[in-house]
């Protein structure tokens, strides 16, 4: 299947590939045009006014690897452990569905749409990398609205990479004491590049300056 590359299209983080880094990491790379302004397509504004979120649908694969390998860089697919251990699938996939819809509940028109999200990939921290150098969180999906009436796409599949920097160390510490734990992080991000995305025909003039202005990484939504 192919899909279209979501750089220029959203307001969307694009990523880094690997999830441990000791170097700084910018939260709004690309991954072959650094520093490159993140752009609201006008259409897709237009066109989601008139769409009412009936529902996420986040499916994650049996066949997406996962790993519990305490080391600076787990070779898998999913790499979580904030919550107990236990289905990291089913853990992943609440993680997706609560941050996505969060960012998609203003969405208030006429025709009740899904938003359906298949993961492959979801790379978070081991408790070695946590305690130490930090990394990234690094998302991959694809996002497809669904007219919930008639199981039309109305617009996707369209691949989504997301990477959020991920705190270690003291860093990590003093985050969790202000309660940004890597949960709360992740899901205010993908809550935030959802409302800017599909905002609804809300806000045109924030739309038109994040055309020109790239996000800001200071802001609460990314701390």
């Amino acid at each position: 299947m192919k899909f279209t590359k979501l750089i220029a299209g959203l307001a969307v983080a694009v990523g880094l590939s690997a999830c441990a880094s000791s170097g700084p990491i910018s939260e709004t790379a690309t991954r072959n045009t650094p520093d490159v302004a993140p752009v609201v397509a006008a259409e897709l504004t237009a066109r989601s006014a008139d769409w009412r979120l009936a529902d996420v649908r986040v499916n994650v694969s049996g066949d997406l690897k996962v790993s519990e390998a305490n080391r600076y860089y787990p070779i898998a697919d999913i790499v979580w452990r904030e919550d107990p251990y236990g289905d990291r699938r089913a853990q992943v996939a609440k993680i997706l569905d609560d941050g996505l819809t969060s960012g998609l509940t203003h969405l208030k028109g006429d025709r009740p749409v899904f938003f359906d999200i298949e993961l492959s990939r979801f790379h978070s921290l081991s408790e070695k990398t946590r305690v130490s150098i930090g990394g990234v969180h690094n998302i991959i999906y694809t996002l497809t609205v669904v007219d919930a009436a008639t199981g039309v796409a109305l617009h996707g599949p369209i691949e989504m990479e997301i990477a959020l920097k991920a705190f270690g160390g003291d860093q990590a510490f003093e985050a969790e004491r202000r309660g940004q734990t890597q949960k709360v992080r992740i899901q205010t991000h993908l809550a935030s590049l959802m409302r800017q995305a599909f905002n609804g025909g809300q806000e045109m003039r924030v739309v038109a300056q994040a055309a020109v202005a790239p996000l800001d990484v200071n802001s609460g939504a990314t701390q």
